[in-house]
């Protein structure tokens, strides 16, 4: 067990740890901002909301005209939040354009482990570093009291923990790539190198408080919501289709699986649908509409991803303690899909006990420390599929190459770009309750921010330092003119943004 000190007012506190447990700050990872547009009609009633991200604009042509190895390699400078996931989503595809069907057990195992590190250190950058705040201290407190710091004063312990959790996931991907947020772990058949012993002891040697913690964070989110349950039940609800990969057994599967799709209601609308045919279920409109199911076409067909869809697709989750607190989370809604909002948290903390139980459990088998890293090689192919489950959702990579072995056409279809049309539903629920029609408030503008971190896009990269998110919020009548508008930095400050 680890001990804990009393946290002085502006910092966390230095704390004995063992081995990988040991606090480090985050970095400054910076991607993109947002805007949120409230459209009024000739009456001044609410007419549209809409959330608009600047990321991730062009990376296909970046891609196009490398080389085939350089990918896995590349694809991780496209975000800061989801290296990894990129990382591996990127190499399987390679895999089999290389001519590598089936990776050697000890590869597979150590692509799983970097996975499952990278949920623990995401996910626990999200909930401790940009939800707890909100949680904690409350929507409607002032934000320049509702921070990292105050959070530390007022709940020293957890914010520890927070931080502990997430240098335990960067220390898991870097006893594999060498580095805390990236490295070059994963070549198309195989791995880079093996994992040494004393890592793994190191790691096994703290991956039981790691459990113990998202087990007791996991009581704090109970409590407080039974402080007020019909707001946390309504807060940002979505009725919407739900897309995530399963395994075999249909439990949900990190790092590889087939895609399963329900509606609102939690009916089955398709199952076992290999990657590399999405496109026979999926629709991906360049336009502003975001992809859908094709069966359902862009009205009814958007769908939403990311923890809280993967826990309700899913039949199970394979290890004991997240199995039982997935039904513990989900037994409030009697057997229909949860759609509040605030429940992403929930589904996030039990997908981060999850997956440090399938950490531990590969950190005691014993094929994980092999030498057999590169499998047989077979017959390439010029066209293939990666997917995985990235932190934030399904994540799939399609490239097609030449026949030098370079991209020729490659198409990214992201885990925020899946989930924006249900961004833009939740904002439209809290935008009709907390925007009068005359003005935006600051007290809107908050509400705005709880909701897009409830589903952890990709504009979190700009806050992730800090706590603070780089968004505009925008009043605009039937005309077309902006008549009242915020925007609040990466400073947390917050000021006009009306043209004049």
């Amino acid at each position: 067990m680890l001990a804990f000190e009393t946290a002085p007012p502006v910092r966390l506190p230095p704390i004995p740890v063992t081995s990988a447990l040991r606090p480090a700050c985050p970095g400054p990872e910076r991607e993109g901002q947002g805007r949120v547009t409230i459209r009024l009609d000739a009456r001044g009633r609410m007419r549209q909301v809409q959330l608009q991200l600047l990321d991730h604009c062009g990376v296909e042509t970046f891609l196009e005209g490398r080389a085939i190895a350089e990918i896995p390699e590349a694809v991780q400078r496209l975000c800061g939040l989801c290296p990894v996931s990129h990382h591996l989503a990127a190499v399987k595809a390679m895999d089999r354009i290389a001519g590598y069907d089936r990776l050697t057990p000890t590869a597979e195992k150590l692509r799983r482990l970097m996975q499952y590190g990278q949920i623990v250190q995401s996910h626990a950058v999200q909930l401790y570093h940009l939800a707890e705040p909100d949680l904690l201290l409350g929507f409607d407190s002032e934000r320049a009291r509702r921070g990292l710091v105050d959070v530390a004063r007022a709940f020293p312990q957890l914010a520890t923990e927070g931080v502990l959790m997430r240098r335990f996931g960067q220390e898991v991907v870097r006893a594999i790539t060498g580095g805390r947020l990236r490295g070059a772990g994963a070549v198309p058949g195989g791995m880079r190198r093996r994992l040494a012993r004393e890592a793994r002891d190191q790691l096994r040697a703290d991956v039981d408080q790691v459990i113990d913690w998202a087990v007791g964070a996991l009581r704090v989110l109970e409590r407080l919501h039974g402080t007020n349950p019909a707001f946390y039940d309504d807060f940002g609800a979505v009725d919407g289709n739900l897309l995530a990969l399963v395994g075999p057994s249909g439990a949900v599967d990190f790092y590889d699986g087939l895609l399963r799709a329900r509606d609102a209601r939690g009916a089955t609308l398709f199952d076992a649908i290999p990657a590399a045919a999405y496109r026979g279920v999926l629709a991906e409109p360049s336009g502003p509409g975001g992809p859908h199911l094709r069966a359902l076409g862009p009205e009814m067909g958007w769908y939403r991803v990311g923890p809280l869809a993967r826990l309700q697709v899913c039949d199970l989750l394979t290890s004991e303690k997240a199995e039982t607190e997935r039904q513990r989370l989900l037994a409030p809604a009697d057997g229909k899909p949860l759609q509040g909002a605030v429940f992403h948290h929930g589904a996030r903390l039990v997908e981060l006990l999850h997956a440090a139980e399938l950490i531990r459990d590969l950190l005691d088998d014993p094929e994980l420390l092999g030498a057999d890293l590169m499998a047989e090689r077979g017959a390439p192919q010029r066209a293939a599929v990666g997917v995985i489950e990235a932190p934030r959702g399904t994540l799939l990579q399609s490239y097609e190459v030449d026949e030098a072995g370079r991209v020729r056409r490659c198409t990214l279809l992201l885990s925020t770009r899946n989930n924006s049309r249900a961004m833009n539903a939740a904002l439209q629920g809290v935008a009709a309750r907390y925007c009068d029609g005359s003005r935006v408030t600051e007290g809107l503008l908050a509400h705005i921010e709880v909701a897009i971190r409830a589903f952890d896009p990709c504009l979190s990269c700009a806050a992730h330092a800090l706590g603070q998110m780089p968004l505009s919020v925008e009043l605009i009548d039937a005309a077309g003119a902006v008549v009242s508008g915020l925007r609040r930095g990466a400073d947390g400050g917050v000021s006009c943004c009306v043209r004049s």
